[in-house]
Formats: structure tokens, sequence, C-alpha cells
């Protein structure tokens, strides 16, 4: 930094332009931290702020506004869309932002956006804690707490935007802000469940912390055949089933086969094994027949299940994720039924995350206003630029029969270009855009990429395009 004879504080940006750089070193600046390998190159950046500071965030947001620019943000790079890769923005990338605090009186952990769910818990682990961020590995918490953060235990333990009591942030007129419950109230409000259209840039959170205890699964595969059954047997273990158990049903090509599978799996929270096996021994005794792997109580690890996760989601291939939340009365088994037995390609999978009982309790005061007992989410995965078109029209063609037994979808897994749905309760919607508007009234954040990128101030219209 360096101060100017007028007093004005000058900070030294580590600033990539487009048309001042050398294209291979800016096109990595764009897109080297984006894990989609299905990329819309077509948008080009302004520029790219590589920021390590707050001061560097404050300092592009005043650039954008000397340039007539929007900014846009990244935390990760884990928007299966790309978000933060907007045409002609200034977007500031988090990745070089690192820090974690830890407050051993209040065990409230501070850190900034992209720090990742494996490194958060990796230093909560010697405190004896743990966050319950997102399952896969390297997700920056940044993105993942803004749009409600789907973690660990979700369906009990309830949404990681919960977690969040603070807030740091600097604001589309590049003020400075400390957000919480009793300062800036509305900001803290709409962080929790606003997504990529929160009007301003997070630049460090403050998020309670939870016990950390042993972990221990039950993994039951089937042969799709046994699909009904087996989901069935799923959700109505959901709303009686231990309060520390995560239940999943995933279905995936077996390994080095042309067969689909389906496997529930059940991940528990306990002090003991012999505490997990009290808790799971009624799913076991419960278990359709005709398994073809039966695992009870494995001790496991979020070290070891983070590798699992990074493996089924692997670095250097196309993606297109989409999502729903089945209304609470549909029949699950019959809805999903296709997207659950015709998977694309080898490495793509359907999955059936468990919510009952979070989903029936009331939400504190928050953005965030949508879920249903039953969440259903497809991750299409695949490698060659041909197989586009048929991957993602899989993926719509199955949304179009689900999303008509669906009460909306989750943010995280959504892309706003190809399908219009609900988020929000209706309420809650046209609060979040009425707060937008106040903060942001020239739209200088980038908000929602929806089609042709024109969604600006307005937010977008929570409602299904239907």
């Amino acid at each position: 930094m360096a101060e100017t004879t007028n007093g004005v504080i000058e900070v030294d940006l580590p600033i990539i332009y487009r048309d001042r750089s050398n294209p291979a070193k800016f096109y990595e600046a764009v897109w080297g931290r984006v894990f989609n390998g299905k990329r819309d190159t077509e948008r080009r950046p302004y520029a790219v702020v590589q920021a390590s500071n707050a001061a560097h965030v404050k300092a592009a947001v005043e650039l954008a506004g000397r340039e007539n620019c929007r900014v846009s943000v990244r935390s990760g790079g884990h928007s299966w869309a790309g978000w933060s890769v907007r045409d002609g923005a200034v977007l500031i990338d988090l990745g070089d932002l690192q820090g974690i605090g830890y407050d051993e009186e209040t065990q409230i952990v501070s850190c900034s956006p992209s720090v990742i769910g494996r490194k958060l818990n990796a230093f909560l682990a010697e405190k004896g804690r743990l966050f319950a961020g997102g399952h896969c590995p390297d997700v920056g918490l940044g993105g993942f707490l803004l749009q409600g953060g789907m973690g660990w235990n979700c369906k009990n333990w309830g949404w990681a935007c919960e977690s969040i009591v603070g807030i740091d942030v600097v604001t589309a007129d590049a003020r400075e802000l400390h957000c919480s419950k009793a300062e800036n109230s509305d900001l803290f409000w709409a962080a929790r469940g606003s997504g990529p259209g929160f009007a301003a840039v997070a630049t460090r959170f403050h998020l309670m912390t939870r016990p950390l205890t042993s972990m221990f699964n039950c993994i039951y595969v089937y042969p799709i055949s046994e699909y009904r059954k087996v989901l069935q047997w799923v959700v109505d273990l959901c709303p009686t089933a231990d309060p520390d158990t995560e239940i999943v049903c995933v279905s995936r090509y077996a390994p080095g086969s042309d067969e689909i599978q389906i496997t529930a799996g059940f991940t528990t929270w306990k002090p003991s094994r012999a505490d997990a096996e009290i808790s799971l021994k009624s799913i076991h005794d419960s278990r359709p027949s005709h398994a073809v792997v039966e695992l009870f109580c494995d001790p496991t690890s979020l070290d070891k299940e983070y590798t699992q996760q990074a493996a089924a989601n692997p670095q250097g291939h196309r993606y297109c994720s989409e999502n729903a939340f089945v209304a609470n009365d549909a029949d699950v088994p019959a809805v999903l039924e296709a997207a659950f037995t015709t998977l694309p390609t080898k490495k793509s999978f359907a999955l059936y995350f468990a919510m009952n009982p979070t989903s029936r309790r009331p939400l504190p005061d928050m953005a965030l206003s949508m879920h249903s007992d039953h969440y259903f989410a497809l991750y299409t995965v695949w490698k060659d630029p041909a197989d586009d078109a048929r991957c993602t029209g899989w993926v719509y063609d199955v949304l179009r029969d689900v999303e008509r037994h669906a009460i909306g979808s989750y943010l995280g897994d959504a892309d706003f270009q190809h399908r219009r749905t609900k988020f929000w309760s209706e309420e809650s919607g046209k609060k979040l855009m009425e707060v937008r508007r106040k903060w942001d009234p020239e739209g200088r954040i980038c908000g929602y990429l929806d089609v042709d990128d024109k969604s600006g101030v307005a937010g977008l219209r929570n409602e299904f395009e239907w």
C-alpha cells in the first residue's frame, strides 16, 4: 500500500487485465480454479483480482465503480455453472484470501470464504470440534454457506448457514461492514440463503462449531432391479431414524460394469462403536434382502469420507447438475425412477438425500426457506465435449417430469441459464430481492447468472417455468 499526497490510501492490486495480459495467463486466472471442465469461454471478465486481504476486495469494488463494471466473486470455483465468470466484470478471486481463527471460549471458528471443508475440519479436529460443511472436500465455504449449505447430517443438524453468527463483508459501494442479528441485520438475513445473489462480497464468516465424535457407516448395495424396494425402505426410515445419522441413497454404475446399482448409506456420529451399533441396529434388521454388499457399523472418518467424495467427483471432467425438493406427499420411487435407472454415463450418479426431520421444523428467520422431506439431485459427469448435448439433454428431460412433483429447488446444484424454478418461499423471495435493491441499487454485484445474464438488480423471478 502507498499513501498519496492527499492522504488517500492506494492499494497495489494483484490484478490481471483481459486486454493487457498474456492470453494464456489470463485464461488460467479466469478458469484455472473452476471445477467444471464444461466452460462458456465466451464470457470474458474485464479483469481478475487475486485478492489476499479485505483491502484488495475493497479496492477491486472501487475499481469496478470507476470503470463502470460489475463485480463477480469466486470462493472455491465449485459452482457447476461457473457463476464467478461473468462477461466484462471484475472477477474477485478469493483463493489467496486464506485464514482460520478459533475462539476457545465461545467455540466459534472464523474463516475466509475460500477455506475448504477439508482444511477447516483438519484445523478443528485438533480442538475436538467439527463444522458440518460440504461433503466434497474442495468446496469453498463462501458459496456453500451463502446458498444455505446442505452439509453433513443436514437432515438432523440443520442447514450449515444456521451456524453463521456473523459475516464480514465489503458492500457494493465499497464499505467494510460486519453483519449479524444485531448489525446490518437485513444483509445478515440475506446472506443465509441468497446464494450468488448476495448483495455484497463476503470476506470472513464466523461459525458455531459442534463436538467431534467418531463416525461409523452402514452401507447396503443392491442391483438396480431392487430400486423401488430399496428407495421406499430409505424413505420410510427417515422420520424415526437416529438423530445423529445421515441417510442417503445413490445410484451409479458398478465399478468396471455395465450394470447400475443402488446404494443405501447411513453415516452416524457417536462416541463409541457400541453406541453406533445400538443406533444402527434397527436399520440393519429392517434391510431388504438381495444385497450384493453389506457393511455394518464400519468405522470411518471425515478424511476418509472426503477422499471417497473426491473420487466420485473427479477433476478434469464435464458436469451438469440439477435438483429438486420433491413434495412430501409424492410417490418418491415412482417420481425418481427414470433418474435412478437410466444414467447416461459411467461416472454419473443420482442422489436422494433425506431431509426429514429438519424439513418439518420451522426455519430461523433467514432467506433460506425452501426444503422438503426429499432432496433429489443429478450429477452427470463425462469427458468428451461431443457428449455435451446428450448429457445435458438427459438431465433436463428428467427434470421436466420430476419438477411437476416438486415444490422447488436448491441453489447449490442449479443452473439459472437452463431452468426457471422456485428457490425460496413467496415471502422470502420477495424480501430477498428488496434487500438486493436496497444494498446494491446499481447492480454492481453480478448476482444470478440467468439466460444472457440479464437478471441484474431485479434478481430471479422465483417461479416455475411451467
